[in-house]
C-alpha cells in the first residue's frame, strides 16, 4: 500500500475530476506577479508626483535646463535603477545569506540558489543599463546642456571622469558590472558571495551624488546615506527575493522567511537611523516636516517606515512562527509581504524625489564668514590648545553607531554565554568595550576635529587608530566570541556563523596570517600614504579620508592579531619567528618617524594652504613634531606587545612540557628510552 502525504498547499486531486487547487494557486501566482509588476511603475510615479510637489521640474530650481528628456527621463531612470539595485542586491544576499545549499557538495550552490543567482544577473543586467543612462542624463543635468549637444559631446568624458560625481557613478556601474557577470558565471556560493559583495559595494558610490556630496556636514551627509542606500536594498530587495523564490524553497521557507526577517530587522534599524540623520541636516527644525513641501516627502517616509515596522514586528511574531509549523502554507505572509512591497515601492519613489528636490537648508559648500568650515566639512574649531584638544567634539554618526553596536552585541553575546553557564574572562569585555570607547574618541572628538588642520593632530589620530585602537580589539576575541554564540546551520547554506569560520580559514587569511606580510602592510603603509599624494587626497576627498581610517584600523587589527591574537584562524609560526619579525617592524616604524622628523618638504601643502596656514616654517615645525609622535607613540604598544608574546612563548613551553611530562607518566617514558637506545646503537655501530 502506497501512503501519500497530504499536501497543505492543495487539495488531492480526485481521478478524473478537476484539480481543485489549481485554479487558487494560478491566481494567486497571477496576483503576486501583478502586484510586483506594477510596483517599479509604482515607484516611477511617486518620484514623478513628489517631484512636482516640490517644483523640482519648474525653471527656478534649474540655471540651464538640459531638455525635457532629461528633466524628466533622470528621475525614471533613477527610480528603474533604485529597484533594480533594491531587487539585484536582494536576490543576490538572500542566495549567499539564507537559501539552502547542497549537502553532498559543499560549497556547490543548490537549485534554488542557481535559480535566484541568474534572476539577479539578469535584473543587474538591467540595473548596469539604467546606470549607464543615468551617468548620460547627470552628466547632462550637470553640463546643462542636451544629450544632442555638441557642447555635451565635447564635455561628456570630462564629467564622467574629472567630476567627483562622475567618478562616483562610473565607479558604482563598474562594481555593477562585475557583480552581473559574477551572478551571471557563479556555480559556487564563494562565487555569490563575491558578487554579493559587489552588489552592495556599488551602491557606496552613490552617496556622493545626493545632496549629501555639497552639505557643510558633508561626512555625516554621505556616510548616513549610504548607510540608508544598504539599508533599504537589502531590506526591500530581500523582501521581493523571498516573494519571488516562495514556492521554490518547499520544506524550507520558515526557515528561509525568518532569516530573512532578521536581515530586515538590522536594515530596518539602518534606514530609521541613517534617515534622522539626513533630515536633521536638511531641515531647520521639526516644523519644516509640515511647513515645506521638502518636509512633506519626509513625513510620508518616515510614516511608512512606521507602518513597515510594525508590519515587521506582526511578521516576526506570527507570521514567521507560522511558517516554521507549517513552511507550505504561505498564503497569509504572501498577502502581508505584497502588502509591504507596495508601501516600500511608494517610499523608493519619494526617496527619488527627496534626492531631486530642494531642501530647506542648502545643500551647497560653506561660504560664510569662514570658508575654512566648507573645506572641512563642519565648522572651523578654535584654536588648538590641550583644553580645546580633550573637549572638542563633532560626532560622525556612523562611526559613534558602529561603535556602539559592536558594544552592545559584545556584551550582548557575553550575556548569552553566561546564561547558558560558559565564562568569558572579564578582562577580554573590558578590552572590547575600551577599544570601542578609544574609536569613538578618536574619530569623533579632538583628534578628529583638529586632524584635517594640523599634521601633528593628524599624526595622533593616525597612531590611535593603528595601535591603540585595535589592540584591545584584538584582545577581546570577537571572533572566538561570534563563533560561540552564533547559531549553527544544518541546512548546508551558510550564515554568519559559517561565513565567518570559512573566512578565517581561507587561503586569503593563511597569507595575511604571515608576520612578514602583516608587517609589511602594517609599516610599508606608512610610506605609501606619506609620501605619495595619498595623504592629500585623504585630507581633500571625504571618501578617500573613509578608506583611510578603515585601513588604518583594519591593518593595525591584522597586526597584532597575527602577534597576540586569541581568535581561531591559520596557524601562527614560531615565537622566535613572531619576535624577529615584531623588532623589524618596530625599528621599520621609528625609521619612518625619523625620516618625518628630518623631512624637509611639507605634505599636502596645498590643503593647507587653502586652509589659510601659509606659513611652510611653521607648517614644517609641526609636521616635524608629528613625526615625533609617530616614533614615540610606538614604543609603548610594541613594548607591551613583546611582553604578551613572550608571556604566551613562556605559556606554551610550559603547557608542551606539562604534556609532555603527562605523556610519560603514561607511557614510562618510552620517548626518553627509545632517544637512549638510538644513541646506544649509534656507539655500538661506531
Amino acid at each position: 500500500m502506497t501512503v501519500t502525504s497530504p499536501q497543505p498547499d492543495s487539495a488531492q486531486a480526485q481521478p478524473g475530476g478537476p484539480a481543485p487547487e489549481s485554479a487558487p494557486r494560478t491566481a494567486r501566482t497571477s496576483t503576486v506577479a501583478t502586484v510586483l509588476a506594477i510596483a517599479l511603475p509604482l515607484a516611477v510615479a511617486c518620484s514623478i508626483i513628489g517631484m512636482t510637489v516640490t517644483g523640482a521640474f519648474s525653471s527656478d530650481q534649474q540655471l540651464v535646463s538640459a531638455g525635457d528628456l532629461v528633466q524628466y527621463g533622470l528621475p525614471v531612470a533613477r527610480a528603474v535603477h533604485d529597484g533594480m539595485a533594491a531587487l539585484t542586491v536582494g536576490l543576490l544576499i538572500v542566495a549567499a545569506f539564507a537559501l539552502p545549499a547542497q549537502k553532498k557538495d559543499h560549497g556547490a550552490m543548490s537549485s534554488v540558489q542557481h535559480r535566484a543567482v541568474r534572476w539577479a544577473a539578469t535584473t543587474g543586467a538591467i540595473w548596469f543599463l539604467a546606470a549607464v543612462v543615468g551617468i548620460v542624463f547627470t552628466g547632462a543635468n550637470t553640463l546643462g546642456s542636451s544629450i544632442t549637444s555638441p557642447l555635451f559631446a565635447r564635455n561628456f568624458l570630462l564629467f564622467a571622469f574629472q567630476v567627483e560625481i562622475g567618478q562616483s557613478l562610473v565607479v558604482s556601474a563598474a562594481a555593477i558590472l562585475i557583480a552581473t557577470v559574477l551572478a551571471a558565471f557563479a556555480t559556487r556560493v564563494t562565487t555569490l558571495a563575491v558578487a554579493t559583495v559587489f552588489g552592495l559595494f556599488a551602491l557606496l558610490p552613490l552617496a556622493l551624488s545626493g545632496h549629501a556630496a555639497g552639505s557643510l556636514e558633508h561626512a555625516n551627509a554621505v556616510n548616513s546615506l549610504a548607510i540608508h542606500l544598504l539599508g533599504v536594498c537589502v531590506w526591500a530587495g530581500g523582501l521581493v527575493a523571498v516573494l519571488l523564490l516562495r514556492t521554490r524553497t518547499k520544506g524550507a521557507t520558515g526557515r528561509v522567511v525568518a532569516r530573512y526577517s532578521t536581515l530586515a530587522g538590522w536594515s530596518f534599524a539602518a534606514v530609521a537611523f541613517s534617515g534622522v540623520v539626513n533630515a536633521s541636516l536638511r531641515l531647520t527644525g521639526p516644523l519644516d516636516l509640515f511647513t515645506t513641501t521638502y518636509g512633506w516627502l519626509i513625513t510620508v517616509k518616515a510614516s511608512i517606515l512606521i507602518l513597515l515596522g510594525i508590519a515587521g514586528i506582526v511578521q516576526r511574531r506570527k507570521l514567521v512562527p507560522a511558517l516554521l509549523r507549517s513552511p507550505l502554507d504561505r498564503r497569509s505572509f504572501t498577502r502581508f509581504a505584497l502588502a509591504e512591497v507596495v508601501f516600500m515601492a511608494v517610499a523608493i519613489g519619494v526617496s527619488v524625489a527627496v534626492s531631486r528636490s530642494q531642501p530647506p537648508i542648502p545643500q551647497t559648500p560653506e561660504t560664510g564668514e569662514d570658508t575654512r568650515s566648507g573645506l572641512i566639512g563642519y565648522p572651523y574649531p578654535p584654536a588648538q590648545t590641550l583644553h580645546t584638544f580633550l573637549t572638542q567634539w563633532h560626532i560622525d554618526w556612523v562611526w559613534l553607531a558602529l561603535a556602539v553596536v559592536g558594544a552592545g552585541w559584545y556584551l550582548f553575546a557575553v550575556r548569552k554565554l553566561r546564561k547558558r553557564g560558559d565564562k568569558w574572562p572579564v578582562g577580554r569585555t573590558i578590552s572590547w568595550v575600551l577599544g570601542c570607547a578609544v574609536f569613538i574618541w578618536t574619530t569623533s572628538a579632538g583628534p578628529s576635529v583638529y586632524g584635517m588642520i594640523h599634521f601633528s593632530s593628524h599624526m595622533i589620530q593616525h597612531m590611535l587608530l593603528m595601535m591603540f585602537v585595535p589592540l584591545p580589539l584584538v584582545l577581546g576575541g570577537p571572533v572566538l566570541l561570534a563563533l560561540r554564540t552564533l547559531p549553527v546551520r544544518n541546512d548546508g547554506s551558510r550564515g554568519a556563523r559559517e561565513w565567518l569560520m570559512l573566512f578565517v580559514h581561507s587561503r586569503y587569511m593563511q597569507f595575511m596570517a604571515k608576520p612578514a606580510v602583516a608587517g609589511v602592510i602594517f609599516a610599508g603603509s606608512l610610506v605609501v600614504f606619506y609620501f605619495t599624494p595619498a595623504f592629500q587626497f585623504a585630507m581633500q576627498s571625504h571618501e578617500w579620508h573613509v578608506v583611510m581610517v578603515v585601513h588604518f584600523v583594519l591593518s593595525g587589527y591584522l597586526f597584532f592579531w597575527v602577534f597576540v591574537g586569541i581568535d581561531p584562524g591559520p596557524k601562527r609560526p614560531q615565537y622566535p619567528i613572531l619576535i624577529i619579525a615584531l623588532l623589524a617592524t618596530l625599528a621599520f616604524h621609528a625609521f619612518f618617524g625619523v625620516a618625518v622628523m628630518t623631512s624637509e618638504s611639507v605634505y599636502a601643502i596645498d590643503w593647507f594652504h587653502a586652509l589659510g596656514q601659509t606659513n611652510d616654517a611653521a607648517l614644517l615645525d609641526d609636521q616635524h613634531t608629528g613625526g615625533g609622535i609617530a616614533w614615540g607613540a610606538s614604543e609603548l604598544p610594541m613594548v607591551f606587545v613583546a611582553l604578551l608574546v613572550v608571556r604566551n612563548w613562556v605559556k606554551s613551553d610550559t603547557r608542551d612540557a606539562k604534556r609532555l611530562d603527562r605523556q610519560a607518566e603514561r607511557d614510562g617514558d618510552a620517548e626518553l628510552k627509545a632517544y637512549n637506545e638510538r644513541l646506544a646503537a649509534m656507539r655500538e655501530q661506531d
